[in-house]
């Protein structure tokens, strides 16, 4: 079944044929490692075990991530394109010149304990992990690229840690206002009123088109959103005023869809407002440290459990499936419980 010979530079082809099964070669430098591997390759096809590991010996991770980005990341929403393309680079400076076969559980280890000595955050680790995880499952499932296991599957995960807890002042919040409403553009107040208003995200936000709007029943209906799920949202008075006041803007031109549109790029298409570097800015005039778009949305989901929207009601509205997420982002103040607490009390 095992053929060996010898080429013209002196090395040693092993040549393995059965029917039924792919024909398989592999050069050698020694005769005798070419008989070894032709037998043990002979003795997992007559087990029925044998995995074809040529692809995966010499596909880089490089390569793979290539695939992957091209094939997998192009099927996801643009966001999500976004943050794993950045989540690939340090896998491709640390571990893209590795052949796949050679990415082993202690070479995924200590990728991850160096990433968290240089300061990354636990949840950051476990996304790039996750990258690199389900990139091994499609190499293995889809691919058949001849891996015998996942190695992210066999190391521990960094704890996910403790969820933000940041809060936004009233005074914080009427300085923001103040710093946004003084940009030349109005839509940064707006964008930033509707996240506290309606705990949307920031790109169900920035997308909002002008049919998912309907301020006589005062809904937002959004068919993307992050978990897939469609959801309708429901518009406070203040939301409603400014959608009112966005849609109705005088610099609004009758051809734009968009809600909060950017300048017409080079092939003439508008696209959403990009208003982050324009954020910062307002931070930094608002003298507001610490606080991030993202937290918006956790004040807003907050707020409506301080106004005593039961769980399901919340997560309705704010688009969570899982109850332990929907805690991570509501955390209600003291203060507010001491109140409701004397409110109690009081009653009895």
């Amino acid at each position: 079944m095992a053929t060996i010979t010898r080429n013209s530079s002196g090395n040693w082809k092993a040549i393995v044929r059965k029917v039924g099964w792919p024909t398989t070669v592999k050069t050698f430098r020694t005769k005798r490692d070419a008989q070894d591997w032709a037998r043990r390759v002979e003795d997992e096809i007559v087990r029925g075990v044998y995995i074809q590991r040529g692809p995966a010996e010499r596909m880089t991770l490089k390569t793979a991530l290539k695939r992957y980005l091209e094939e997998v990341t192009l099927t996801k929403k643009p966001a999500t394109q976004d943050t794993e393309r950045k989540r690939a680079v340090p896998l491709l400076e640390r571990l893209g010149g590795y052949a796949l076969v050679a990415i082993t559980p202690d070479v995924v280890a200590r990728y991850r304990d160096e990433r968290l000595a240089e300061g990354k955050s636990n949840n950051t680790v476990r996304l790039e992990l996750a990258l690199l995880g389900h990139l091994y499952n499609m190499a293995i499932r889809e691919w058949h690229l001849g891996l015998a296991y996942n190695p992210v599957a066999n190391i521990r995960r960094p704890n996910p840690g403790r969820g933000r807890n940041r809060r936004l002042s009233k005074t914080e919040e009427a300085n923001l206002l103040a710093a946004c409403d003084s940009h030349s553009n109005p839509m940064l107040g707006w964008i930033v009123r509707l996240a506290i208003e309606t705990g949307m995200r920031t790109g169900e936000i920035v997308t909002l088109r002008r049919d998912q709007v309907d301020l006589f029943r005062r809904v937002v209906r959004l068919s993307e959103t992050k978990n897939g799920s469609a959801r309708t949202v429901p518009l406070s008075r203040e939301a409603v005023r400014v959608l009112t006041e966005a849609l109705s803007h005088p610099v609004r031109h009758a051809d734009i869809d968009l809600i909060f549109w950017g300048e017409p790029g080079r092939d003439g298409k508008r696209r959403p407002y990009t208003f982050q570097l324009v954020w910062r800015q307002a931070l930094q005039r608002a003298g507001i440290t610490g606080l991030r778009f993202h937290d918006l949305r956790h004040e807003a989901v907050s707020r409506l459990v301080e106004a005593g929207l039961s769980d399901q009601e919340v997560a309705a509205i704010s688009g969570h499936k899982c109850m332990q997420m929907l805690k991570r982002y509501t955390h209600l103040r003291a203060e507010d419980l001491v109140a409701r607490l004397d409110k109690v009390s009081a009653r009895a």
